[in-house]
């Protein structure tokens, strides 16, 4: 099935809580590659820092949050990616990292982009909540003018208020037509933004069908964020796919 290769796949816990959870998803994450002929990146990440509340875990933060990740990177020889919120983290997570993520909400910061495609790590930009796929050509050519020698886009919907997010598919060919990976970041889009109060909720049972119909628009990248027990997860419980249901979901796919 080496048409497999053709699809890159990102799952793994939107934080990291414990060793053990990082252990028991790339476990997984293992099996699956070897059972699908195909090369899932794990990801998770050392600090959110755009919780709802400042009462919300954001994890270990980046000194230990990089140990962690370098452990699975070990253990189990998976390419890893995690997000960075400011430029100067770019270096350190570049020594660990594959794939340096750009969060959505800060796809726009010149310095955090130039930053990051110095490192020449592969660059994944998400599309904000606010923008169009077509201002997605210009975080991209930041980053490719700064020398980065791959940059993704990731598709994660837009944000009207209201406490929820809509997909415009049409995003997907346009950031097609900018990038040559455009990814579907299939968990994120069915969040609803502050719709749990203080936290974030989510629709995880729309997640199969968001992978479904990104392909069908052109799609060759999916993200899932993935859990064991996602009810008992510290961030983005209500949107991330259970880790028994990744399979499923991949099978699909391909």
């Amino acid at each position: 099935m080496e048409y497999c290769k053709e699809k890159v796949f990102i799952a793994g816990p939107c934080v990291i809580e414990s060793q053990a959870l990082l252990d028991e998803v790339a476990s997984e994450l293992v099996r699956l590659n070897s059972a699908y002929n195909i090369d899932i990146i794990f990801k998770a990440s050392f600090d959110k820092a755009n919780r709802t509340s400042i009462h919300s875990y954001r994890g270990p933060g980046l000194e230990k949050g990089l140990e962690m990740l370098a452990e699975v990177k070990e253990k189990f020889h998976l390419k890893i990616l995690t997000d960075i919120h400011e430029s100067w983290q770019a270096a350190p997570v570049a020594e660990v990292c594959d794939v340096l993520q750009i969060p959505a909400f800060l796809c726009r910061q010149t310095d955090l982009l130039v930053a990051a495609a110095k490192t020449g790590r592969i660059v994944n930009i998400k599309k904000a909540q606010f923008l169009s796929g077509e201002d997605m050509r210009f975080p991209y050519e930041k980053s490719m003018d700064a020398g980065a020698g791959e940059v993704w886009l990731t598709e994660r919907g837009n944000s009207f208020g209201y406490n929820n997010l809509v997909v415009d598919f049409r995003n997907i060919p346009v950031m097609s037509s900018i990038a040559p990976r455009c990814i579907m970041d299939c968990t994120h889009s069915v969040q609803r933004p502050g719709g749990a109060g203080a936290t974030t909720g989510g629709d995880r049972q729309y997640v199969p069908m968001m992978a479904l119909a990104a392909k069908a628009f052109g799609a060759n990248g999916f993200f899932f964020e993935v859990h064991p027990s996602p009810e008992t997860a510290k961030s983005d419980g209500p949107n991330m796919l259970y880790l028994k249901d990744l399979e499923k979901v991949i099978k699909s796919l391909l």
